[in-house]
């Protein structure tokens, strides 16, 4: 189970020979960590390549396999990534995530759950601004004073 989450390259002795023992089997998850690792390497070459009608030629042959797979997860997968194509290749060459507004989101939660009490939705959007926007200029103690300018 471990090995199928990490890298192949982070694999210790033990889990290479149970990797290797799972592929040569017919198991469903074999066939479901085939096209996991398949479609992690056409999301590298496309970001290695920043070429998009490689990416899109790499990713219509995973999104037929996928297809094809027998694996219901892996079909709706295929479903959502043939929707969205355009997008899809445009995110693989231009090498963006979303780890920037998953960020925030967290903060927004913290801020949502330090917020229990406040009588009205102003006062949480002025704490979630004085949050996100990071302030440097503001004192370490509420009571100190501000820094002069």
């Amino acid at each position: 189970m471990w090995g199928m989450r990490k890298n192949p390259d982070g694999w210790s002795r033990t889990q290479t020979n149970a990797m290797h023992w799972l592929q040569r089997s017919g198991l469903k998850s074999a066939r479901a960590w085939r096209l996991k690792m398949a479609l992690r390497e056409v999301y590298a070459r496309a970001a290695a390549s920043n070429n998009a009608e490689l990416a899109r030629a790499d990713l219509k042959a995973w999104l037929s396999w996928a297809r094809r797979c027998r694996l219901e997860p892996f079909k709706q997968l295929a479903k959502t990534i043939s929707a969205r194509a355009d997008a899809v290749v445009r995110g693989m060459t231009d090498n963006r995530s979303n780890a920037f507004v998953e960020a925030m989101n967290g903060v927004l939660q913290q801020v949502k759950r330090a917020a229990r009490g406040f009588r009205t939705a102003a006062n949480f959007i002025a704490i979630a601004y004085l949050r996100m926007s990071k302030l440097k200029h503001l004192p370490s103690h509420p009571f100190a004073p501000a820094p002069a300018k």
